[in-house]
């Protein structure tokens, strides 16, 4: 017969079936980088084969000549190796078609891509200039390269100081482009030319209101993905940023870069809908709403398998696929396309074997179904499933199953001992052959033989029938009544035939366990009520007995809690009852939770305060207005109360309005304005939208007020400003809140003051001197004026540094002189003194010139030794010589101290020695040149008290250079 081998050995005889081809290795997708030191792709294919498969490969659906004069490809078992690619030769999609006497299959297809970088381009980059304050964008123009995935960074001045990334600061993975929000004062890679980036100074600097740059596009994503979604914002102050899912809750996620990414776990497709971002300052707010749309790759629902089938029998072959779009299905035998759209065949034949493939695709991707089709015939043959023995209950039911290999279905007849059997009203032969007797009695023991016929020969086997006892109950269980937490007893005992063994199986509501033929169930709960079921079972029959277990305890979770009404500051709720656990409900309670409970449930204040348990609704009070809350169900019977019920819809309660502003105040800011202050209300006590303020004010010899609306909530001042204004006028001002529902009442009238003038003079007999390498001291002649707060002194190298980039120091109004640190040695310094006030700066004082002196020397002295001379240690030292560039030595300075302590004795010396009083313990001293641009580099030494004790008598050199 096709697909068969016939193997002799020695006396045996052994038939041994082949198979077509089965795919273990199939080629990817593959990226060859085009400086790839390794100048070959690879790409695999093996399949299992009896006998073996051979192989060929396509290009683009075309074959490829592997034996064609000049081909870079070869064929390694059945692996493809390109040799040297050419991206115009050998960029496509290729596919293996692997082959034997049984059929062929065609592989996936694996593309073949070049992956190239180029460098950036070499074109000079333009300054960004941008005030401080406000934001900026420093575009990327990244260079071609494929694939189109890119990883972005951004290079501060030099690499490799990379630019950390914060709610401020933006690096934008699907551009490249670095955003940040406010500006301050300050495999493979290629990078581009630097980007000069000036912030202009401004003072002050100017608040501007949140600005989405980064916004995330409509989005498709596949199931089982994880994305991110981008927004970023420019503004001052720095934005927040806020996600929210319009259409449903937000599924699995997590929020990065302070806000500027949402990233989703294993989308799946009740995770698509629109998405909002939302960016917030004090200035304003922005928002940007898109789409997440979520598709499917292909998948099987069902597929083909390999199968044999009957000559002439029906068969059809059955493929479907899920995935968004759907996919469409297309067939191949032995890697022919085929022209159907389904497989049915109403009579095999022989022609009909070979190996079909089923292929479902959409634009995601595409997957395979691969199996054998063998069409066989032969004779009936029992040798691999004969008749068997069966035993059967008596008065019970026994099918014997007559089952041979046999193509085409052959036909069948039974006879018991002699006597051919037919149908009746307790024997059936079924068409698959099987026997069945009903209402067995111990006259239908004996021996069955079952004949199978068909055009291709007969054959038969005979089995035996055994008739056995029927099993009994004997004790069924019983019913049962018991509390949650007590123990239920349940038994069970069964009459069977001797020669059998019995087993009892409880179940419980058709849930099965093993066990014996008692139930001992321990501390019962609400859980292990039900029927519960002992199933008495031998090998050959089994019989059933049933009882029912109550088991009593407290409420269930109350159902479909909603809200019916509501004001302002309160709501009615109705809701249904749950199960009372054969125990009837006493009461209920209520429960709430808002936004500003961070998720905590409370007691809520019901009308009537108790709930009795015959209650559906009840009136919850002393609530918010406008405040957007979840409410829960709690049921008490006298066993105990149960699990609360699962939380109602949202709902927000009405606006209402009755704020009255407190810690109000004002006065100070710049000269011509006047600045109104309050403490702004938490979002909980808006009680309505479209909150804000309305703020009145006028000079205090005025009769008309002045009103201004400021719609931000969150504001906590006003400033009015106008060159009318003269310094230090008293107004009376006042506030109130609105909201859509009306406007509240004012607050109490304050008195507050319209700003001074900044100081208009500037210092003078402004004078200094350097006192050191890195200091110096100056001091002026105080301002006349009595609204000076303070002076600002700011210095600056003349030559090497620019006046933006000054050194400041801020000096109390009483006082008219300061010390100047942090100061280069050596160097020519720029001075300059401004009076100021709340109102802002006054102008400059002359400049003064001050010149630093030079620096100590950089070469700590060199201790040559210690002696001891009676209670005394000397200490030597060689003279520092300082370098051309470094000050002269005035003298030396040693400080003597105990070691582990900072303080000491500090001595000043001009002589390259000193003698110091030895003293108990470990001491430590130390020794630097004095200049007059301060002290040069230390040198320690350690000397031990207890030590000079041991060699007194000597007076030996006893020390420790450190």
């Amino acid at each position: 017969m096709k697909g068969f081998w016939i193997m002799l050995s020695q006396m045996n005889v052994t038939v041994r079936y082949g198979y077509g081809p089965v795919f273990e290795e199939q080629p990817v997708d593959t990226i060859y980088p085009e400086e790839s030191p390794e100048a070959k792709i690879t790409l695999n294919c093996r399949a299992r084969a009896n006998p073996p498969a051979t192989y060929k490969w396509k290009l683009n659906n075309m074959e490829i000549d592997l034996n064609e004069e000049g081909s870079h490809y070869s064929l390694v078992g059945g692996n493809l190796v390109i040799n040297n690619p050419i991206k115009t030769k050998h960029e496509g999609n290729y596919s293996c078609l692997a082959s034997n006497m049984y059929g062929a299959l065609i592989s996936q297809v694996g593309s073949v891509q070049f992956g190239y970088l180029d460098l950036f381009s070499s074109e000079e980059r333009e300054t960004v200039k941008v005030k401080e304050g406000q934001g900026a964008v420093l575009l990327c123009a990244p260079p071609p390269h494929h694939p189109a995935e890119l990883s972005f960074r951004w290079i501060l001045n030099e690499f490799p100081t990379f630019i950390p990334l914060d709610k401020r600061r933006f690096v934008s993975q699907s551009n490249g482009n670095l955003y940040i929000s406010k500006v301050d004062s300050i495999s493979k890679s290629v990078f581009s030319n630097y980007i000069p980036l000036m912030p202009q100074a401004e003072r002050p600097i100017r608040k501007y209101p949140a600005d989405l740059n980064v916004k995330f596009p409509d989005t498709t994503a596949l199931v089982g993905q994880n994305i991110t979604l981008e927004c970023f914002a420019l503004g001052n102050p720095v934005p927040e940023i806020h996600w929210k899912k319009l259409d449903g809750p937000m599924p699995n996620h997590e929020i990065r870069m302070a806000g500027a990414h949402l990233h989703l776990y294993n989308v799946q497709f009740e995770d698509g809908g629109t998405y909002r971002c939302e960016a917030v300052n004090s200035r304003g707010k922005d928002y940007h709403t898109a789409r997440l749309s979520v598709e499917a790759f292909p998948e099987w629902v069902e597929h083909i398998n390999s199968i044999e089938k009957d000559l002439n029998s029906e068969y059809t072959m059955s493929c479907i696929a899920t995935g968004k779009p759907k996919p469409h299905i297309r067939w191949l035998k032995n890697g022919e396309l085929l022209d159907r759209k389904e497989m049915r065949f109403s009579s095999l034949t022989f022609d009909d074997s070979g190996m079909y493939q089923c292929i479902a695709e959409n634009h995601h991707g595409v997957i395979y179904a691969n199996a054998e089709l063998r069409v066989f015939a032969c004779a009936p043959t029992f040798e691999h499933n004969p008749v068997k023995r069966v035993l059967a209950a008596k008065n019970g039911r026994v099918v014997i199953e007559c089952r041979p290999k046999a193509a085409p279905k052959p036909t069948f007849s039974w006879s018991k001992d002699t006597e051919l059997l037919s149908n009746s009203t307790r024997v059936f032969i079924w068409e698959d052959g099987s026997l069945e007797i009903l209402n067995v009695t111990r006259a239908d023991e004996g021996r069955y033989t079952c004949f199978a016929e068909n055009d291709r020969g007969k054959a038969n086997s005979t089995g035996s029938l055994l008739v056995t006892e029927s099993t009994k109950i004997t004790l069924a269980p019983s019913n049962a009544d018991v509390k949650v937490g007590e123990n239920a007893w349940m038994q069970c005992a069964a009459l069977h035939d001797p020669s059998l063994d019995i087993t009892f199986i409880w179940s419980l509501d058709g849930r099965n366990g093993s066990s014996n033929g008692e139930l001992l169930i321990k501390n019962a709960q609400l859980k292990h009520a039900g029927r519960y079921t002992c199933t008495a079972q031998t090998p050959v029959d089994n019989i059933t007995a049933s009882a029912h277990l109550v088991v009593r305890g407290p409420p269930g979770a109350p159902g479909g809690v909603r809200v019916i009404n509501k004001t302002d500051k309160s709501v009615t709720l109705q809701w249904s009852r749950g199960a009372d656990n054969h125990s009837p409900i006493s009461k209920y309670t209520i429960q709430y939770r808002n936004s500003f409970s961070k998720d905590v449930w409370k007691n809520a204040t019901t009308s009537p305060a108790d709930v009795e348990g015959n209650a559906e609704t009840s009136t919850v009070k002393d609530l918010f207005p406008w405040t957007e809350y979840e409410f829960r169900v709690i049921a008490t019977n006298t066993l105990g109360t149960g699990e609360p019920s699962s939380p109602s819809p949202k709902e927000k309660t009405l606006e209402f309005l009755w704020w009255r502003p407190r810690t109000f105040g004002g006065g100070g800011g710049t000269s011509r304005e006047l600045t109104i202050t309050w403490t702004p209300v938490q979002p909980q006590y808006y009680y309505g939208p479209n909150f804000g303020y309305i703020v009145a004010f006028r000079p205090q010899d005025d009769y008309q007020w002045r009103r201004v609306i400021v719609a931000d909530p969150q504001a906590n001042r006003y400033v009015h400003k106008e060159s009318s204004i003269p310094p230090l006028t008293q107004f009376q001002v006042k506030v109130k809140a609105f909201n859509s529902k009306g406007e509240g009442p004012y607050s109490l009238t304050a008195i507050i003051y319209s700003a001074q003038d900044a100081p208009s003079e500037a210092p003078v007999n402004v004078n200094g001197r350097a006192l050191s390498a890195t200091e110096a001291i100056v001091w002026w002649l105080p301002l006349s004026q009595s609204n000076i707060d303070g002076y600002q002194v700011k210095y600056w190298r003349n030559q090497e540094d620019s006046e933006g980039g000054a050194q400041r120091v801020v000096v109390p109004g009483k006082e008219n002189h300061t010390r100047l640190e942090g100061m280069k040695p050596d160097s020519s310094y720029l001075i300059e003194i401004r009076g100021y006030n709340s109102a802002g700066y006054g102008p400059p004082s002359e400049h003064l010139q001050v010149h630093t002196k030079k620096p100590p020397p950089s070469r700590p002295p060199t201790i040559l030794g210690t002696k001891l001379k009676g209670q005394s240690v000397n200490i030597a030292w060689e003279h520092v010589e300082p370098l051309d560039n470094e000050a002269s030595i005035d003298g030396y300075k040693v400080l003597y101290r105990q070691q582990g302590s900072s303080t000491g004795t500090l001595y000043t010396t001009s002589r390259r020695y000193i003698d110091l009083p030895l003293h108990d313990g470990d001491y430590v001293v130390e020794v630097r040149a004095h200049t007059e641009g301060g002290d040069g580099a230390v040198a320690k030494i350690k000397i031990s008290g207890n030590s000079f004790t041991d060699y007194h008598s000597d007076e030996e050199t006893i020390y420790e250079k450190i």
